[in-house]
């Protein structure tokens, strides 16, 4: 039996990502792919079985084969990049939403830091259609990545979940950080308004310690995190 409408409800997270993994049908130039997060194995399964029965333009739906570090699931989708794949991601958004009982979903490009609104207007700003804008776009989004941004840290993984950033180290516990806002050194630094935070000093050296080798500056409650250039603005939400 297929799935019916609400039978994944509280399941599906409703931010997805484009992009972001390697496709496994061919190359990333001509394959789109979709990650969707999934709260569960069974439900992870059956979002997979409900992709691969219901849209034939899919090349190919999969699911990892355990929780990740976020402690969910994630099911893979691929098609091929063309002028339809903007509609096909569409039609597929429209039969998780039933399913999900999701009333708006948001995507990632690239593991970028920002989500936009999965609507026809974004999906078709931010997704290339040839292999061609595809190199291009990829190139102009590396420090957007957050994966790339935070490549270079001491940190064993980094992942989103929302609007917050999560940190996890061996032996040190975890660190949720907010996302406020990211863009070049001199921009950032012009659009805060609060002081710089001398009393923070033991918090940026605990940080410098825990993240790695970034410049580490606090506003107010913001921490801004410097990395050739490029900057990423947070706000420290807990340890775990």
């Amino acid at each position: 039996m297929g799935l019916r409408q609400h039978d994944l409800e509280f399941t599906i997270d409703n931010i997805f990502e484009i992009d972001s993994f390697k496709s496994k049908m061919g190359d990333d130039k001509d394959i789109v792919t979709l990650s969707f997060a999934v709260k569960g194995e069974q439900p992870a399964h059956d979002l997979v079985k409900f992709i691969e029965t219901g849209y034939d333009f899919v090349l190919d739906a999969d699911k990892t084969s355990g929780e990740q570090a976020d402690g969910k699931y994630r099911v893979f989708v691929e098609i091929e990049r063309s002028k339809k794949s903007p509609n096909q991601i569409l039609e597929i958004l429209d039969g998780i939403k039933k399913i999900s009982n999701q009333s708006e979903m948001r995507f990632r490009y690239y593991k970028n830091f920002r989500s936009e609104p999965a609507n026809e207007t974004s999906i078709n700003e931010q997704l290339p259609l040839d292999p061609g804008a595809y190199d291009i776009k990829t190139n102009q989004t590396q420090k957007e990545n957050y994966k790339n941004f935070f490549a270079d840290s001491y940190v064993d993984e980094v992942y989103m979940e929302g609007n917050n950033i999560h940190m996890h180290k061996k032996f040190a516990g975890k660190l949720v950080f907010e996302f406020i806002d990211m863009g070049y050194k001199n921009v950032i630094i012009e659009s805060i308004q609060d002081s710089i935070q001398i009393e923070a000093f033991p918090e940026i050296i605990f940080l410098s310690k825990y993240v790695g080798d970034y410049n580490i500056t606090k506003f107010g409650s913001k921490l801004v995190f410097e990395n050739k250039g490029h900057c990423v603005v947070l706000k420290r939400n807990e340890i775990i």
